[in-house]
């Protein structure tokens, strides 16, 4: 069924079943990411060229006043979603063998923000938030509240066995928080472009999806998480390969996560 005909049905599709999920599906889904990236590189770099720019916008802005520091960061959450949805549908055209038009593949992205994915988009706003006051928190009770306003000419502070302590605490919780939000929307995001789902019932299916199949998923959150980290310490380079592969390459384990019933 052609996107475009989901599209004009308005009535809501049903959800498909949940399969199984190997490791195996997990390395053919990367292959097929990079296929679909060397197919249609412009698009990868464009699409996470969203990313790259925000995340170098977010430490440029952070050298300055506080107000723009803090829309840029709120903004960024709610703009990654749709590049995410810009990767989905390239790969979803590959896969269909549909012509790559750019004027057609922008404007389902355009189209997306009278669906579900502007809901996801406030979630991921909120979740980031919830974060960034649970790290302040954490650091808080570790340093003290005056170090809050202080962390700059106290680098040093980082390496006392207190400050040890904080760094491990926060990297546990953050991993546990990252991995939460993971599992809201390791297949959700693509279930909300591809079908008429409202986005609470494809966050629920999500975090199904990935507790029928923990262990590879948690596999595949690994190979997220150890990508980005490693991509981004050439500046933020290494995102303009990573990310379109690692988008195209969640489309192909969606599909492969989730079926409809015969």
């Amino acid at each position: 069924m052609a996107l475009t005909d989901v599209h004009d049905n308005l009535d809501p599709s049903p959800l498909p079943q949940i399969g199984r999920v190997t490791i195996s599906e997990i390395l053919a889904s990367i292959a097929a990411g990079w296929r679909d990236f060397r197919a249609a590189p412009a698009f990868g770099l464009f699409f996470s060229g969203v990313y790259v720019l925000g995340g170098l916008g977010l430490l440029l802005v952070g050298a300055g006043t506080v107000a723009w520091t803090l829309t840029v960061s709120l903004g960024f959450p709610l703009v990654a979603p749709f590049a995410a949805v810009g990767l989905y549908e390239v790969s979803r055209r590959i896969e269909a063998e549909e012509p790559l038009i750019w004027r057609d593949i922008l404007g389902v992205v355009v189209r997306e923000k009278d669906r579900q994915i502007p809901w996801m988009g406030a979630i991921i706003l909120i979740y980031f938030l919830f974060w960034t006051f649970l790290a302040h928190m954490i650091f808080a009770l570790f340093m003290g509240a005056s170090a809050l306003i202080n962390v700059s000419s106290s680098v040093e502070s980082f390496l006392t066995p207190r400050g040890m302590a904080m760094m491990a605490t926060e990297m546990v919780v953050g991993s546990i928080v990252a991995f939460l939000l993971f599992s809201l929307t390791v297949v959700s995001l693509p279930l909300l472009l591809e079908r008429e789902v409202d986005f609470v019932s494809a966050m629920l299916l999500s975090v199904q999806t990935v507790k029928q199949n923990f262990w590879p998923m948690l596999v595949w959150a690994a190979i997220i998480a150890i990508s980005v980290i490693l991509a981004m310490l050439p500046v933020f380079l290494g995102l303009f390969a990573v990310l379109p592969v690692l988008g195209h390459a969640t489309w192909h384990l969606y599909r492969r996560a989730l079926y409809d019933p015969v």
